[in-house]
């Protein structure tokens, strides 16, 4: 079994169905044919039974925060997708929900000629759901594969408190899956039976998505039930445009990511969280690149001593290290939550220390106080905060360092903390292409004291969580240039 067994989840008791007509990869989080486990454990299955390989993308229109800003960056990525398998022996059918319900069928529909399905196992927003849900009627094998980080989910069996905890089972754990890696390509020399067609009668019912549609043009977002009013993001979706901001990062950016990351004027972070959600970059792939450039190997980690501190074990440049912490220490955090607790996005997963603390000063005095719609329109007294806010209103992103400081301020100027952490979810998952992400949740909850310890001095409304505020970021760093981008003047102009 080339994919690691500890990546692949079986969702229901059926069994393969040998005389089926193909082997279905249902693909709805690792939106990509590279470095993709999930599609080359589809391959395998493929070539085990001898089978055509049809690959299924769908975009439904009635998820949650459906708009044009995410049905354009999903569109662009499954116009790559189309791209990168017309050439092969793969048949990909693409298909975009027209109406709320209009889908409804076609995955059972699918089943029904297939010999088994494998898909993507994803531990956030409505994916778990929806495959629980699946399992319960699939008459076929059903399997979900693990493509999201470096370490398999499943390999950690608890839930980390802390970036230290988590990083000393990572220095522990790690290596032994630093040896098996994806196919950086697993349709390359592979030849598979071709599918003579897809049933007249789906394809009648459910038609094929139409290059102009997946063009996604402003005419064809406009007929789809959607949000208009959050308008597309200023990057594009897809493999392609993934690989290129890699090319990019790596070629000009990542020589000044250790000095400037934090720097709200300077562009020098990755910039790779949409395309790590939406799965049109694989986490593999970025470290693939990375280690070549440093001329690293994992033997030289293999004997390493566990000792969870941020820099010092991966024997790479300071700089790869820092960046490393964030791809894998911290972003892999929130997915080591998202799949051992359902109630990651609820106030009650706060930590025991935060829940009492904020609970402390929950009555003190707010003022100012600011609704969500205040929030949303970036009517608050701070200005920089404001500029925040319109950078991620208009843009579909905020700066890393800027978005810590954007959500400990809706906590200071909230009703409640409740209050705090829902504006933050809403905002955050409305209007960026990164939210509803594993990683996406923890940079909200630790705002409130996730993955943190108490600190002092205690503050009203903070209590013992961690402060932040625009007039200590305007000392630290300089701003000007980001306010000039972002402020209120800009924003006046436009």
């Amino acid at each position: 079994m080339n994919v690691p067994e500890i990546r692949i989840r079986q969702l229901n008791l059926a069994s393969l169905k040998g005389d089926g007509d193909y082997v279905l990869y249902w693909m709805i989080a690792n939106r990509r044919t590279r470095f993709n486990y999930s599609l080359q454990r589809a391959v395998e299955l493929s070539q085990a039974l001898n089978k055509p390989l049809l690959v299924f993308e769908a975009l439904r229109c009635d998820y949650e925060w459906a708009s044009d800003r995410l049905h354009q960056f999903v569109l662009q990525g499954m116009a790559a997708n189309q791209k990168s398998l017309q050439d092969s022996s793969v048949t990909y059918y693409s298909y975009v929900e027209p109406e709320p319900g209009h889908g409804a069928g076609l995955l059972d529909a699918l089943a029904a000629d297939a010999c088994a399905i494998v898909t993507d196992d994803f531990p956030c927003f409505f994916i778990p759901r929806m495959l629980q849900q699946v399992a319960q009627r699939i008459p076929v094998s059903l399997e979900a594969v693990d493509s999201n980080g470096l370490l398999p989910m499943r390999a950690a069996s608890q839930i980390y408190p802390t970036a230290y905890a988590f990083r000393r089972f990572l220095h522990k754990n790690l290596p032994a899956h630093l040896l098996e890696r994806p196919q950086a390509n697993p349709l390359a020399r592979i030849k598979l039976p071709q599918l003579k067609q897809i049933s007249p009668d789906i394809l009648e019912r459910w038609p094929q998505a139409s290059e102009k549609t997946l063009q996604a043009t402003p005419d064809i977002l406009a007929d789809l039930p959607i949000d208009h009013r959050v308008g597309p993001s200023v990057f594009k979706g897809g493999m392609d445009a993934a690989k290129s901001r890699l090319k990019q990062f790596l070629d000009k950016r990542f020589d000044r990511y250790l000095d400037e990351r934090n720097l709200p004027e300077e562009d020098v972070t990755s910039g790779f969280s949409p395309y790590l959600h939406f799965g049109h970059l694989s986490a593999h792939e970025i470290f693939d690149r990375l280690i070549n450039r440093e001329h690293w190997s994992v033997e030289k980690v293999l004997d390493q001593k566990a000792t969870g501190k941020r820099a010092g074990w991966w024997n790479m440049s300071e700089t790869a290290e820092a960046f490393l912490d964030q791809l894998i220490t911290w972003r892999e955090l929130g997915y080591n939550m998202c799949w051992q607790r359902d109630d990651y996005d609820q106030y009650k997963s706060l930590p025991d220390w935060a829940q009492i603390t904020l609970e402390a000063h929950a009555h003190d005095p707010r003022d100012p106080c600011y609704s969500l719609e205040e929030f949303e329109q970036a009517q608050t007294h701070d200005e920089l905060w404001n500029a925040a806010q319109t950078q991620l209103v208009t843009e579909g992103r905020l700066h890393n360092y800027m978005r810590m400081v954007w959500g400990k301020k809706i906590l200071h100027w909230s009703a409640s903390p409740q209050a705090a952490l829902q504006t933050m979810i809403q905002l955050n998952n409305k209007y960026a292409v990164d939210g509803r992400n594993p990683n996406s949740y923890s940079g909200i909850f630790w705002c409130l004291g996730r993955y943190d310890r108490a600190w002092g001095p205690e503050r009203p409304i903070f209590g013992k969580i961690r402060y932040m505020c625009s007039k200590n970021t305007a000392r630290k760093f300089s701003v000007s240039g980001y306010l000039e981008r972002y402020g209120n003047e800009t924003r006046q102009r436009q």
